[in-house]
């Protein structure tokens, strides 16, 4: 099976909904998909971030980020960039898989391409 994985590197609304459709476009295609979170895009993880965002006819960002984990596409998030943004105290949903640096490297390596955003 062939697999892809989505990276979001970023906090801005207008990027936040492609990782997803593109991970559930892949996941319909029977395509393995995973999603990344890393640096500054944790931000829109933050308790009642993802609820805020909502853009043109799309579902709220948190809708699509729940149906993704229904589909069963793991979405992971950087331990590191967690504790750059100094958020040792912060709970995140815990449908999402906290986990290291390194996780990113074999992710990439083990995926037949990569997007970042």
């Amino acid at each position: 099976m062939s697999s892809i994985l989505y990276v979001q590197t970023s906090d801005d609304p207008e990027r936040q909904y492609s990782p997803f459709v593109l991970a559930q476009s892949a996941k319909a295609m029977d395509i393995d998909a995973k999603v990344y979170f890393l640096g500054q895009a944790l931000r829109v993880l933050q308790p009642g971030a993802a609820e805020k965002i909502k853009l043109g006819s799309f579902p709220s960002l948190k809708e699509i980020m729940k149906k993704t984990i229904e589909m069963g596409i793991p979405i992971y998030v950087c331990e590191a960039s967690k504790q750059m943004l100094g958020w040792e105290k912060v709970e995140l949903d815990p449908d999402l898989k906290i986990v290291g640096a390194a996780t990113l490297n074999d992710l990439a390596l083990e995926a037949d391409a990569t997007m970042w955003f």
